[in-house]
């Protein structure tokens, strides 16, 4: 496949593996939290620091399981003043770097510093997505092609989903030259490689079963297999994809979970061989409705059913609805701050169509390039909308993360000064000369709409708008717009972790921070409970991954770390191969040891010296059963 060459790509190849672990450290005075909650990490998070630290310190807590990433990186016009200053380790690198000036149009070197910047970033955006994930990134004409290289090499071609043109501007920028620029990108791709068969499976137009499902019969729908059809794709290369399904063999009818009477299947091939779902165990739940079991050959398999054009919607790659619209996102911006953004935000409307298909309802939302904290907003617009539970993780590395980014977000929960009449669109739809002949359901649909939402409005209107048949929900607030129900944790990064500071006991980590940290750079899986340490004593057993046992022994003390306690010593490691499962090997982090690497292979340990993280150790290595 060909990819994307670029000066100092040599650099930042790996540099997402080097970038030092920092602890996200909650601010309580700054979250925005119900009384007598405290600030936690497994809910909404706004994190104020350098979004490449901040996506490396998510990823033990966070690694394949983020659903949805939006971003809206710089777009390098030139004129947007922004730096290029990873610390890179390389001296050729830093030389090149050492400016760190603005990148202007002056510098011919702009687009490569570009790419820089973008790679290790959305290598680790691809590390914290969910196997099923998708992503939004939103881009103009000076980096479009360059990016969709990018996103080729990281993602896969078979990755790619749609390149969306968005009609932002209908007027055109004022300071265009030449054309008028009316318009922007969002290039649209998956974790998984779909080979052109992406569907808005997870939009909430399907979440809604908006179709009923057809006699069996019927040829307005074809059935296809839910294990992925590529060979290469198997339990051990996507192994979140590999679960067992369960069929009624009365019925046809497909569950997630075991029940009486049903036959559990799993994605294998006619041959024996093991493949893997087309889908996440999260998806089959939600789309378990279009999914069909059949016998074949004595063996069953599972089905979804695709139906025909005009059973259900599919998202254009062309957007130019109003409600998409830059003015819309400054407009929504200065109702909520009473001030002007710099640079314009994103409409609400367009990162909403975003979640629609790529947020399911219990989603987890994460936007590294955080800016005015549109997506935020989004997010809470769109629960309320249709009571869904997303969570959002914003990044923002300005000095105005607090200021505006959070302070939107609290006002936009806690409620804000307003006189006048609040619209909110509640459905739009475009109606065809096919639709039209059924507009007694169209017009159903409107007053559906229209009946749940009404209390929360003084006026439920129904109008028709270019061909759109638009539901707006009005308010007469007289001084203060109600809130929306939601809450989040401020964050900041806390200092590198580095061997210095174990040694001088300066800014140590907690010990399940780093506990989660090492137990992900070992095993490449996320530690969603650390095991509970003994007040004294212990072999500092932390977790368990498949054939390994993971310890960590650690205290954030300068004098415990300088103590024989902090040392694998032979006493240690009898009592760690005395509590070890037959067929396991162990991996130790501790600031050093007694016996050699040699001693300790030949009793099944594995030794890493702190603070160096390996980065899956597993990988190859990993004994076979």
């Amino acid at each position: 496949m060909p990819s994307l060459d670029f000066k100092g790509k040599a650099f930042v190849y790996a540099h997402h593996l080097t970038v030092p672990f920092r602890e996200l450290v909650p601010d309580a005075k700054k979250s925005c939290l119900p009384n007598s909650t405290v600030p936690a990490l497994d809910g909404n998070l706004i994190i104020h620091g350098d979004n490449l630290h901040a996506l490396k310190a998510l990823l033990p807590l966070y690694a394949g399981k983020v659903d949805c990433v939006i971003i809206d990186p710089p777009y390098n016009t030139g004129n947007e003043g922004w730096c290029y200053n990873d610390n890179v380790r390389s001296p050729i690198a830093k030389e090149w770097l050492k400016k760190a000036s603005p990148v202007d149009r002056e510098d011919l070197e702009r687009h490569d510093k570009w790419a820089s910047m973008m790679w290790p970033r959305l290598k680790l955006l691809h590390e914290l997505m969910a196997e099923d994930g998708v992503i939004f990134v939103s881009i103009d004409d000076n980096e479009i092609h360059r990016l969709r290289a990018l996103m080729d090499e990281i993602f896969g071609e078979g990755g790619f989903a749609a390149q969306i043109t968005v009609l932002c501007n209908p007027k055109g920028r004022v300071l265009s030259e030449g054309f008028a620029d009316t318009h922007e990108y969002a290039l649209v791709y998956t974790k998984y490689d779909h080979s052109g068969d992406f569907s808005s499976a997870k939009s909430e137009e399907l979440i809604e079963r908006e179709y009923t499902l057809l006699d069996e019969n019927d040829d307005r729908y074809r059935e296809m297999e839910l294990r992925n059809t590529h060979r290469e794709f198997n339990r051990e290369t996507r192994d979140k994809m590999w679960f067992p399904l369960f069929a009624d063999p009365k019925t046809g009818k497909v569950a997630v979970e075991s029940g009486k009477g049903l036959v559990e299947v799993l994605p294998i091939w006619d041959d024996g061989l093991e493949g893997c779902w087309t889908w996440g165990r999260k998806k089959a739940a939600l789309e378990s409705e279009i999914l069909v079991a059949h016998q074949v050959k004595n063996r069953w398999k599972i089905y979804r059913r695709d139906y025909a054009k005009g059973s259900r919607r599919k998202a254009t790659t062309v957007w130019n609805s109003p409600e998409v619209q830059s003015e819309k996102g400054q407009a929504a911006f200065e109702e909520v701050m009473n001030t002007r953004f710099p640079h314009p935000p994103k409409a609400i409307g367009l990162i909403e169509k975003f979640l629609q298909i790529g947020a399911h309802r219990d989603a987890l939302v994460l936007d590294s390039f955080g800016g005015s904290g549109t997506t935020a907003h989004a997010v809470l617009a769109q629960n309320k909308k249709d009571h869904g539970k997303r969570r959002f993780i914003i990044v923002e590395c300005e000095d105005y993360a607090d200021s505006i980014t959070a302070e939107r977000v609290r006002r936009v929960i806690l409620g804000y000064p307003f006189k006048g009449t609040k619209r909110t669109e509640l459905m739009r739809e475009t109606f065809n000369w096919k639709k039209l002949k059924k507009a007694e359901e169209l017009v159903e649909k409107a007053e559906s709409v229209e009946k749940p939402e009404g209390a929360d409005y003084d006026e439920v209107k129904i109008t028709v708008e270019a061909g759109e048949l638009v539901v707006t929900g009005e308010m007469t607030i007289k001084d203060k717009a109600p809130g929306i129900r939601g809450a989040f944790t401020y964050c900041t990064l806390g200092a590198e972790m580095s061997l210095e500071g174990l040694l001088t006991g300066k800014d140590l980590p907690a010990f399940e921070a780093l506990a989660k940290y090492v137990f992900y750079t070992a095993t490449g899986r996320t530690l969603a409970t650390v095991a509970k340490q003994p007040a004294k004593g212990g072999d500092g057993f932390i977790g368990e991954a498949e054939h390994y046992r993971v310890h960590l022994l650690y205290q954030p003390d300068q004098a415990w770390l300088r103590s024989e306690a902090a040392v694998l010593t032979e006493t240690m490691v009898e009592a760690i191969v005395a509590g070890r499962p037959a067929g396991h090997r162990s991996l130790v982090f501790a600031a050093a040891k007694y016996l050699s690497q040699k001693d300790l292979t030949g009793r099944g340990v594995e030794f890493c010296q702190l603070p160096y993280a390996i980065h899956r150790i597993l990988g190859e290595s990993a004994p076979r059963t």
